[in-house]
């Protein structure tokens, strides 16, 4: 673990986020982690990566990376480009779905995200110190990451040095498939306290995400759901990411990786887990649809998903950029085997 990548620009709102914190929602921790693990695994999947392994999450403008020592290799998933710069001032672009191999002295530079998260894995991953069993950052209580917080200029990544090729890199034709259509929803686990026509709105009617949103929920504009005489409180329960409360306004909030442990408010429904990362895509004036499943349904979407991811995976090739020499073949197979000592036998005409 030696490599070495400085920020030379941070970015807007970019974090360090892996698979999440488990296990301590008892003690009101959140799971945070990335708000697409399935785009965070098919990055990390470019580099050889464990599939939750840190990696910058990147929601609008990309960072400025410049490796400091050791060579390192990053790739990026999602809808967005880089360009590398090499220490000696010649440009490569880096397309997505690509890796790109960092020398000492050379920047690699992260465009605008088009749509959604994109990510930045490095390899081995992001190696800041772990809190919680974790790297993510939890940006409410200043908890992992760098400091718990967005990155700034100056902040200094550890990772690990390459080994192998440098100059071979990894690359995948096409971005990993992922399902479409409404976001799919198990009803409950309060549904009970919403009307029929409550219900048939939020399963029938478009909404669309408001500009209220964060890592931790998003707001829902369109129809408001009538509470039944239940009512609009609950005696406060545990929730998680993709449950959907219904406050006294009747407009949903879709909680996302950073959601608070437990609420007060009634939950018409829970997105399913193979539909997180899909929700997690979402942005300001996107507009969402929900369609109920059974659970035996969500189990099925995830067992695609996941066999889905593994077939991209499989297709992940290797290359050499545009004006890299091959040396295995240059000085293996044309080079050597065609050198003379001048002493040698004459073999004739073939």
């Amino acid at each position: 673990m030696s490599g070495l990548i400085e920020v030379v620009d941070a970015g807007v709102a970019v974090t360090v986020q892996d698979g999440g914190r488990p296990g301590y929602r008892s003690i009101g921790v959140p799971l945070s982690g990335a708000l697409d693990p399935w785009l965070l695994a098919a990055a990390n999947a470019l580099l050889g990566n464990a599939a939750d392994a840190a990696a910058l999450e990147v929601p609008l403008a990309g960072p400025t990376l410049k490796a400091v020592s050791g060579t390192v290799r990053v790739a990026l998933g999602g809808e967005v480009e880089g360009r590398l710069i090499s220490a000696r001032g010649s440009v490569r672009p880096v397309p997505a779905w690509h890796t790109a191999t960092l020398f000492p002295g050379d920047t690699l530079q992260v465009g605008g995200v088009a749509r959604g998260v994109a990510y930045v894995a490095v390899g081995g991953g992001v190696a800041v110190p772990v809190q919680l069993g974790s790297r993510a950052t939890y940006l409410r209580a200043a908890l992992g990451g760098v400091h718990g917080r967005a990155l700034a200029r100056g902040d200094r990544l550890p990772c690990a040095r390459l080994h192998g090729d440098p100059w071979l890199e990894y690359r995948a034709r096409e971005a990993p498939p992922r399902a479409d259509g409404p976001i799919r929803v198990i009803l409950g686990p309060q549904d009970d306290h919403f009307t029929a026509d409550a219900l048939a709105n939020f399963l029938g009617r478009p909404y669309r995400v408001s500009r209220d949103m964060d890592r931790m929920g998003m707001r829902l504009d369109g129809p408001a759901l009538e509470h039944s005489a239940r009512g609009a409180e609950i005696v406060s329960d545990g929730v998680t990411p993709g449950a959907i409360q219904v406050p006294a306004s009747g407009l949903p909030i879709a909680l996302l990786a950073d959601c608070q442990t437990s609420g007060g408010y009634p939950k018409i429904a829970t997105v399913i887990r193979a539909d997180l990362g899909r929700l997690g895509q979402l942005r300001p004036g996107d507009e969402i649809r929900f369609r109920s499943v059974s659970h035996a349904e969500a189990v099925r979407a995830l067992q695609a998903e996941a066999e889905e991811l593994a077939r991209w995976v499989g297709g992940i090739e290797s290359f050499r950029p545009p004006g890299v020499v091959d040396e295995a073949a240059l000085y293996g197979d044309n080079l050597i085997s065609g050198m003379l000592r001048g002493d040698e036998p004459f073999a004739g005409p073939a």
